[in-house]
């Protein structure tokens, strides 16, 4: 609960009461490995916050791919900000890449903190904004690069998360085939 504080803490201020609010809400929880946060075309019943592990967002395209579109590591605040704003279902998964542990929120508690905890809406929006901009500088790059140059960038920014996921989800991530992963690897080596 600690962590979930003090990462909170970097976006806005709250005082002890808030805090108590705050942590009789959430409750901890393990993911085991591929096992899914939310799923797409399924209503969203909990807010989390990633203590340790990775976790993947990803979709399927109109031929049935898999595509990796992010990864997720320790210290990350998974909400589905749309579903939660418009009560909609998700159009993405949520998946565990390795066993993982993670405070959670139900929805209605959730809102209940956003209701009595004053500023707690700008603290949210400042950590989505933050994200989202992370999001971008992460996929950004990758569109304009060869598949190598993706490789190398990915290897540069996150040495240790690729050590933490498996080449298939590194591939889709990518926009390669595993095999053109493969022999990237063997080249570069």
């Amino acid at each position: 609960m600690n962590e979930f504080v003090a990462y909170i803490l970097q976006f806005g201020n709250l005082n002890q009461q808030q805090i108590d609010l705050i942590s009789s809400k959430a409750t901890e929880t393990t993911l085991s490995k591929d096992e899914y946060f939310w799923e797409a075309g399924k209503m969203v019943k909990q807010v989390g916050f990633l203590l340790n592990g990775v976790v993947r967002v990803c979709y399927y395209n109109n031929k049935g791919d898999e595509i990796t579109r992010y990864f997720f590591e320790e210290r990350c605040l998974l909400l589905e900000i749309n579903s939660f704003e418009n009560n909609t279902e998700p159009s993405e998964y949520v998946q565990a890449v390795t066993d993982c542990n993670l405070l959670l929120f139900s929805i209605s508690d959730w809102q209940e903190m956003s209701h009595t905890i004053l500023g707690w809406d700008s603290i949210i929006q400042k950590i989505f904004q933050k994200h989202l901009i992370q999001k971008l500088e992460r996929r950004s790059p990758l569109v304009e690069q060869d598949a190598t140059t993706r490789y190398l960038t990915f290897m540069e920014k996150f040495p240790l998360l690729a050590n933490r996921i498996p080449l298939s989800y590194l591939a889709s991530y990518l926009g390669i085939t595993q095999q053109s992963l493969s022999r990237i690897r063997k080249n570069i080596r």
